[in-house]
């Protein structure tokens, strides 16, 4: 979106968004959000009809696959209705826009989601992004945010299966606190998220902060900024961290990280993903299909402690991250 103001500055651009993630960008200058509430069931749909009433758009971006996200757009008055290329579409995707992206430069999803500026005529070097941060955010970040050189743990993704396991984030915790470094723990509100968080703090030797369902988007989106280094499944946390330029470690083994990995950090991902579906598909890595994501629940735990550990210390390294002192792990 970004990019589409700076090419035209002219152009009224709306954007319909998810509740949650209004909470997140819903302040972003220049740009009107409709959300679409999908708790709603039906009278989500009946709300976004009544929202687009009297309304002509000349372009719909359709950016998103889903089949909710499909019905949405019938109720969205385009002339141009413009979605991804033929061979990605799945869910009825092309029944509801009259373009396709005719040309694809990359595999990852934000790759995807560039291709649709690039057809309406933006071209663009590596994206940057400029989410706002008010003042009370600042506030809290400097009461309550460590002085410290700090690591976030971001543990839970929205699915339980893709969740590594409390020892094996435990393990890593005491590493990061042996080479020095304060460990912050976050996740959101919901008691699995709050417990899985807990569980880590109370098996953790040392002390580690734990802000799971004590953060708004905003305070969040600060603590990653103020994060060394974040440490994380596939999860909105991951990809919030890159906004802000912080690296990431992504722990993947049910979605390809070369597709759906940290954007500008691809370099130090715990990959148990290409293995396990190479071996499945009896397919070179570069064959795998887009969009295939492998099943079963005890996938993570083909990420190992050490793999992650060593990851670590490589990231600190290849980023110049700034060391606190401390002993060596060795001699712990």
């Amino acid at each position: 979106m970004q990019a589409l103001q700076r090419t035209y500055p002219e152009a009224k651009i709306t954007w319909i968004i998810g509740k949650i993630e209004q909470k997140l960008i819903g302040d972003l200058p220049g740009i009107e959000f409709i959300v679409f509430d999908k708790s709603l069931g039906w009278k989500a749909y009946q709300q976004l009809r009544a929202d687009m009433k009297g309304r002509q758009f000349d372009v719909l971006l359709h950016m998103q696959l889903a089949f909710r996200a499909n019905l949405a757009a019938f109720f969205i008055p385009a002339k141009t209705k413009i979605g991804f290329a033929k061979e990605r579409c799945k869910e009825l995707h092309s029944l509801c826009v009259n373009e396709h992206i005719s040309d694809s430069r990359g595999y990852h999803v934000l790759d995807g989601f560039r291709d649709f500026v690039r057809a309406v005529g933006v071209e663009e070097a590596l994206p940057t992004w400029d989410i706002p941060i008010p003042h009370e955010a600042k506030a809290w970040a400097t009461n309550f945010l460590p002085k410290e050189p700090f690591i976030v743990i971001s543990p839970a993704a929205s699915k339980v299966e893709r969740n590594w396991s409390t020892e094996r984030y435990t393990a890593i915790s005491d590493f990061c606190h042996q080479l020095g470094y304060q460990v912050l723990l976050t996740g959101g509100p919901t008691s699995f998220e709050k417990q899985l968080c807990a569980e880590i703090s109370t098996a953790s030797r040392a002390y580690t902060i734990n802000l799971a369902g004590q953060t708004d988007l905003k305070q969040l989106l600060l603590t990653l900024q103020k994060a060394q280094l974040v440490i994380a499944p596939d999860s909105g946390p991951a990809h919030m961290a890159v906004t802000q330029n912080t690296p990431v470690i992504g722990l993947y083994a049910h979605s390809n990280p070369k597709r759906t990995g940290p954007y500008l950090y691809q370099r130090f991902i715990a990959d148990a993903y290409t293995p396990l579906a190479c071996k499945e598909l009896q397919l070179e890595p570069d064959k795998i299909p887009w969009g295939y994501r492998l099943k079963g629940h005890d996938l993570m735990n083909h990420i190992k402690v050490e793999q992650v550990q060593e990851l670590i210390v490589q990231a600190i390294d290849f980023y110049g991250l700034e060391q606190p002192l401390s002993e060596s792990p060795n001699e712990s």
